[in-house]
């Protein structure tokens, strides 16, 4: 396993006292001027249903690679291409015997069975080349799993973001369960986003907190729906919104004190970042840093942002109802 690039912490900064960090090293400073000019972050997800019987990783395989349509290349460098390229992967990965053998498939949906593989998402913004993040992608593969996870990864271009599907066997060659924590994917992103840069594509990966963003989490199919207006979990919640709207206004969710808790310390870590900056002798990135902070959005709930988005939508069509400007 290569030697990781330290992992930029802001909150670790926001600490007060004698355990607080004061010296930035390089890979941290560059990662700062990343985050401040806005590069584009990678994307790394989960996707969390379907792993844990044979048949449904088999559909799943047969989805990413388009019923043949697309090539599935493999840790052992195979390409495989076809109707039947799912079963062939399942069944050299012995996953209908590791299915039998763990009583997968009599309880398949009960929440918690153990998953047969990993069904892991790489994703970029649209316009950045599909090229370099297949190959970012394959080489990220290779470092984090070869000899130890069987997988196999697709590139996808059928949407204007980029994104490689990849699957992997949660069992390791050598018996070993691979469990995949927030720290996990958090270590996957900077990865990701370090061979993306290998590549010559601009690509960062810090905590959401970090740039001042508080939307929340989607589950995967809300958000894919979500993307295509077909989202009936949103069209819930829009419309509740709607009609505290039409009450007296937005009733302030409990999560809101934690978004504003954790907004202030990330000020504090930037504050204390800022200050870093111009021991080092940083002062233009120090005043980058300042800027950025000040521009941050105010925190806001999912609630909030739904009913800033209706706000805007009924301003917006009052505005065509007038029609132009008489002269």
């Amino acid at each position: 396993m290569p030697t990781r690039e330290p992992l930029f912490d802001l909150f670790s900064y926001a600490r007060p006292g004698p355990g607080r960090r004061d010296r930035l090293s390089p890979a941290e400073v560059e990662q700062i001027a990343r985050t401040v000019r806005r590069t584009p972050e990678v994307m790394v997800k989960v996707l969390p249903r379907g792993a844990q019987t044979s048949g449904a990783v088999r559909k799943h395989l047969e989805y990413i690679g388009r019923k043949g349509e697309l090539e599935l290349e493999t840790d052992d460098d195979e390409r495989l291409q076809g109707r039947d390229a799912g079963e062939q992967l399942v069944e050299d990965w012995d996953l209908e015997l590791e299915s039998d053998r763990r009583g997968v498939g009599l309880a398949s949906t009960r929440q918690g069975s153990a998953k047969l593989v990993h069904k892991i998402m790489l994703s970029m913004p649209p316009g950045t080349p599909a090229k370099g993040v297949l190959k970012a992608a394959r080489i990220f593969a290779r470092e984090e799993f070869a000899l130890k996870h069987r997988y196999a990864l697709v590139l996808h271009t059928d949407e204007p973001h980029p994104h490689v599907h990849l699957v992997v066997k949660a069992v390791s060659q050598q018996g070993v369960r691979l469990n995949i924590k927030k720290a996990t994917l958090r270590a996957w992103r900077h990865e990701f986003a370090r061979h993306l840069r290998q590549q010559g594509i601009a690509a960062n990966a810090t905590d959401r907190a970090f740039r001042g963003e508080t939307r929340v989490h989607k589950a995967d199919g809300v958000y894919r729906a979500m993307l295509r207006g077909e989202s009936s979990h949103i069209r819930a919640r829009a419309q509740a919104v709607a009609n505290e709207l039409r009450t007296g206004g937005v009733r302030i969710e409990p999560g809101k004190s934690a978004l504003i808790e954790t907004r202030r310390a990330v000020e504090r870590g930037w504050r204390a970042t800022v200050n870093s900056l111009h021991t080092q002798g940083q002062p233009e990135l120090a005043a980058e840093v300042r800027r950025f902070v000040e521009q941050m959005p105010p925190p806001m709930t999912e609630k909030e942002h739904l009913a800033s988005a209706l706000v805007n939508a009924g301003r917006k069509a009052r505005i065509l109802d007038q029609g132009p400007p008489t002269r």
